[in-house]
């Protein structure tokens, strides 16, 4: 459905700003978000954080070659220095797969076993359930939002008055 209504708009599927680039992004993002949640054991901005001992830091800026070109992500980073994502490993530029992992992780029905043993077998990545279940949750908030984004005007395809 996405694909279809990226080719009515005009929207490129690959490429620079492409649908799948975009799509990429949100989903490590989200799911980074997630790892970073399950590490902490606070939702952002959440007042639970104050005073917790670890705090999130900020983010800093990554690009990872991805089948689908490179992706640069915000990587979520804590006051301790020990949050060591799983999806996006430190010091890691190239991430094989994605696509595998973008369709495991919105596939409705997948139970998370089924997600964790997915990434450990295409990145290598020990995962738990409760981390699947918190990185799900945040990619599946996170495609909703990015499917109900308000699109650029030149997406849209001019309209002729008869």
């Amino acid at each position: 459905m996405l694909v279809d209504r990226a080719r009515t708009r005009g929207l490129q599927l690959t490429g620079e700003g492409g649908l799948l680039q975009q799509l990429t992004k949100r989903v490590l993002e989200s799911a980074l978000e997630g790892e970073i949640t399950d590490h902490v054991g606070y939702d952002k901005h959440d007042a639970a954080g104050r005073g917790s001992g670890n705090s999130r830091n900020g983010t800093r800026a990554k690009t990872v070659l991805t089948d689908v070109g490179p992706v640069e992500v915000r990587v979520p980073r804590d006051t301790g220095g020990t949050f060591e994502p799983q999806i996006v490993r430190k010091r890691q530029r190239r991430l094989a797969g994605v696509e595998e992992m973008v369709l495991s992780l919105s596939a409705k029905g997948l139970t998370h076993g089924e997600i964790s043993a997915h990434l450990a077998e295409v990145y290598g990545a020990q995962v738990s359930k409760q981390t699947i279940s918190t990185i799900t949750d945040k990619v599946m908030d996170g495609m909703a939002e990015w499917q109900n984004r308000p699109l650029d005007r030149g997406w849209f395809p001019t309209m002729v008055a008869n």
